[in-house]
């Protein structure tokens, strides 16, 4: 079992041993980041971040059993207004626990504050259409794929295309219940 902690900066370390290739940074951060990922850049990405009002939500992944970090994920873009957020950021970090659930675990907890603490209504989320069990991962958390973006990114000489993702409140709910 695993349990969300907020991502200090005693934790950026850790983070930037997890990110190793410009590829891989691009995957987990988007063009937000660049590579080589740095303290400064993970200091402004929290900058803002994990207080009552902040529009963005930065965990570390808390394996319970041994206190070990092994992941990261967020919740961001909150609009309180239109009661929507950007699940992002996702990385089971800790090759060691890959393939074992723990990526189904991060997902239930992140929605359950997105839906029961947040009282959210959409959570989106892209991910990039190769990146296959990580799609699995989302589909068994609840999340539907909206459509197709068409070569959004580029990276080097190639373009790569995302999925646009999202689960809706009442589909929590119905999934969720007993």
């Amino acid at each position: 079992m695993i349990e969300l902690k907020f991502f200090v900066t005693s934790d950026f370390q850790q983070l930037i041993n997890w990110i190793e290739t410009p590829d891989f940074l691009l995957q987990w951060g988007g063009p937000v980041f660049e590579f080589p990922l740095t303290v400064n850049q993970l200091e402004k990405y929290i900058e803002n971040a994990n207080s009552d009002n902040s529009d963005t939500l930065v965990y570390k992944v808390v394996d319970k059993e041994t206190g070990d970090v092994i992941g990261h994920i967020s919740l961001g873009r909150i609009d309180r207004k239109n009661k929507s957020a950007r699940l992002g950021k996702v990385l089971v970090g800790d090759k060691n626990v890959r393939g074992k659930g723990i990526g189904e675990q991060m997902i239930k907890e992140i929605l359950n504050i997105a839906f029961d603490e947040l009282y959210l209504h959409k959570i989106s989320l892209g991910v990039y259409d190769f990146n296959v069990s990580a799609i699995s991962c989302y589909e068994k958390g609840g999340f539907v794929k909206e459509g197709l973006l068409r070569d959004s990114a580029k990276n080097g000489d190639e373009y790569w295309s995302s999925w646009e993702m999202s689960v809706l409140e009442n589909e929590w709910v119905e999934r969720n219940k007993g």
